[in-house]
């Protein structure tokens, strides 16, 4: 039987801890807390489901705090976990038939991470992440935020869901302020790094800046296919900031030079169309957009909405201002199907009873 440590690093994190842990005893062999410096409960709450609970000086490097919680794991398997992290029963019992399975030979699972979901636990926003890890080929965590193990060896990819769910608000500019202290000192950020940077600046409403770095990087020969993609996605949002939908449009439009159309875009694009009236052109950028399917073991963020259900309520409202009331309505009740109660349904739904 193969077992499994679950290693987290943890900071003033006593609103979520044990809402963590509880499904998480249920399948881990052994739990390991790293405490970074937590001043509220944390370190009790942890106590109360293991015995290894480690201190650990923060360096301001997520990598090495991580690092350090796996130094002290003892499984066959090496899993990690954020405190703001779920695990549904049912995805503790898939973890239970890989721990009953005989596959010691896979170095490496790759779980969804789901950080969008509605109220009955349905994603709409996951990706694939490393997730459980064979503690014998000794892999490392990289870079100081956004943290990543870099895959290799026997890879599989399992439906098991990991919910992000947060119930506070972090440090807005704790990211950031690393990686400016990160190139102050000196430091060259990877191709990756610097997609997190322009990503962090666009986060805290840094635009220009955020723009001249996300064009930084899409500028750099190297760096993931998937990163780009997204680094023009928000390049677009950036520019729509600035009311210039034009620059937007061709942010957009560029990474259909990088790979086959995604659905995120097409929509992106459709919004910026529909917003200046465009019309035929929303309408050929959202249905071109249902006839997609998202291929999530690219390891790209994936909006599952994106797929169908957008497209579907935006061809309504397309149809709708084209004077076409049948299509409208035709597209409409393709997005009920979906989410009866999303709230722009019951709108819709309203507005088509009373026509």
């Amino acid at each position: 039987m193969n077992t499994i440590s679950v290693c987290l690093i943890v900071k003033n994190e006593e609103a979520v801890l044990e809402r963590c842990l509880k499904n998480v005893k249920s399948f881990a062999d052994e739990i390991i807390v790293v405490d970074t410096g937590s001043t509220d409960n944390t370190k009790n709450i942890a106590k109360k489901f293991t015995d290894k609970v480690y201190d650990y000086i923060w360096q301001d490097d997520f990598s090495k705090a991580r690092n350090y919680a796996f130094s002290f794991a003892s499984s066959d398997y090496v899993m990690w976990l954020d405190a703001d992290d779920i695990v549904l029963e049912e995805d503790a019992l898939k973890l239970w038939d890989f721990k009953l399975s005989k596959h010691s030979d896979i170095d490496m699972l790759m779980l969804k991470y789901v950080t969008g979901y509605e109220e009955n636990y349905t994603p709409t926003f996951s990706f694939y992440r490393e997730r459980v890890l064979k503690r014998s080929a000794n892999f490392k965590f990289e870079d100081p935020v956004h943290e990543v193990i870099v895959p290799r060896g026997k890879i599989v990819y399992m439906d098991i869901n990991i919910y992000h769910a947060k119930v506070k608000t972090g440090e807005s500019n704790r990211n950031l302020n690393i990686y400016q202290k990160y190139i102050k000192n000196g430091e060259k950020l990877s191709p990756r790094q610097q997609f997190y940077y322009a990503r962090e600046l666009m986060y805290n409403n840094l635009i220009d800046e955020a723009i001249l770095n996300f064009n930084k990087f899409l500028n750099i020969k190297e760096g993931w296919i998937e990163n780009k993609i997204e680094a023009c996605l928000n390049l677009a949002k950036c520019y729509k900031a600035k009311n210039d939908f034009q620059k937007a449009k061709e942010s957009l439009v560029k990474t259909f030079t990088m790979a086959r159309p995604r659905s995120e875009v097409l929509c992106e694009l459709g919004n910026l169309f529909l917003s200046e009236n465009q019309l035929d052109e929303a309408v050929y950028c959202y249905r071109q957009a249902r006839l997609n399917k998202p291929n999530v073991k690219l390891g790209g963020f994936v909006l599952g909405d994106c797929y169908s259900f957008l497209p579907n309520l935006q061809l309504s409202v397309c149809y709708y201002r084209k004077g076409k009331m049948r299509l409208a309505k035709r597209y409409h009740e393709k997005a009920k199907q979906e989410k009866p109660k999303h709230p722009s349904i019951l709108y819709n739904e309203k507005y088509f009873n009373n026509k």
